[in-house]
């Protein structure tokens, strides 16, 4: 890439790249299609990198879309004064995008979103969680079982637990059971989990309340916790499963849209109905930019009761750029469609 054209550098790993990957390390067809659908937003962005072109281009700067298998050559080459990097997705396990702003860190590159160690962090839910209670926000504490044997008893919980992966994509529970009432069941997912995708569960007291997506993007650098847009996702059910995932995003997705039966949550603000939650909730996240270094886009998962206690379940530093919520966010608070809110971004680090 030239050298004195600034170029925004978006590394992504897309679906078929770590869906092969997977079936090589001998994983099951049909396990390797449901791990790899979680890089649907690889899949749901790519139509959309003519449109980021041409908005880079209006800026004043390259766009230039580099899948995470070759990103090690393109950045080594990248020139530090002009260059700077966006990683769409994560991970440390099953998926490998973790290793984009760690690249980028290597070659001197300046980056858009947190720094590495976070990208490594959050993929952990035992670990994240850990540090979240550390800095004293109200995230669930949770147990930690490997195929069936406990390696950290969780706590007591009158109303019940919550058993997800621990390392495999987002918060979801994989199969509609997996709010159980005793712990035996816990023990059971999770070697029904070991056996499908190789991996732990987290067991967590269950917390009720309707469900709260909190979305920033630090469209100028200079942005706060004013810009978070924080939204119920009401999607008909109490938790997100796999099926329901699977429906949204990528190839399923877009079938489901072409036959007419996709269906998008619906979005309700949070200050609208319950201000004190919507306040609670920037407090929460002003804690998680300073305290843990969240930074330019991210999103944060929430329980919210009706009483306004507010139970934090997760952050996220690649959020689904191109999904229902964060397209509607873009439109809501910055005004614009998701490729021009990228572009200025991006060009608000360059020229800003």
């Amino acid at each position: 890439m030239p050298h004195n054209t600034p170029t925004l550098v978006l590394v992504y790993e897309p679906e078929n790249a770590c869906f092969e990957r997977l079936i090589a390390d001998g994983h099951p067809t049909d396990r390797a299609l449901e791990i790899s659908s979680y890089l649907a937003q690889s899949t749901d962005l790519a139509p959309e990198f003519s449109r980021l072109g041409a908005a880079g281009e209006k800026r004043g700067f390259t766009f230039k879309p580099v899948e995470l298998d070759d990103a090690v050559p393109v950045l080594a080459k990248a020139d530090p004064e002009t260059t700077l990097v966006w990683t769409l997705t994560d991970g440390v396990a099953y998926f490998r995008g973790g290793a984009a702003p760690a690249l980028a860190r290597l070659n001197g590159l300046r980056t858009i979103g947190a720094d590495d160690a976070l990208f490594a962090l959050c993929q952990d839910k035992l670990r994240s969680g850990a540090v979240l209670g550390a800095l004293g926000l109200p995230a669930p504490q949770a147990g930690l079982a490997r195929n069936g044997e406990w390696l950290v008893e969780p706590p007591a919980s009158s109303a019940g637990w919550f058993v997800k992966p621990n390392r495999l994509g987002a918060k979801i529970g994989i199969w509609s059971d997996s709010r159980i009432s005793d712990l035996g069941h816990a023990r059971e997912l999770s070697r029904r989990v070991f056996a499908h995708y190789r991996d732990d569960v987290v067991v967590q007291p269950y917390v009720a309340g309707r469900n709260v997506r909190a979305s920033f993007l630090g469209l100028k650098p200079e942005a706060g916790i004013e810009a978070l847009g924080i939204f119920f996702v009401d999607s008909g059910g109490d938790f997100q499963t796999m099926a329901d995932s699977m429906a949204l995003y990528g190839d399923t997705g877009q079938a489901a849209k072409d036959a007419g039966t996709y269906v998008e949550p619906e979005l309700e603000p949070v200050a609208a109905r319950q201000p004190n939650a919507d306040r609670k909730i920037r407090a929460i996240a002003q804690k998680l930019i300073t305290g843990l270094g969240l930074r330019d886009v991210f999103s944060v998962d929430f329980r919210v009761e009706p009483d306004d206690t507010v139970h934090l379940i997760e952050f996220e530093v690649c959020p689904g750029l191109p999904c229902f919520d964060f397209r509607d966010y873009c439109r809501k608070q910055w005004g614009m469609e998701l490729a021009d809110a990228m572009a200025e971004t991006a060009a608000s680090r360059f020229f800003g």
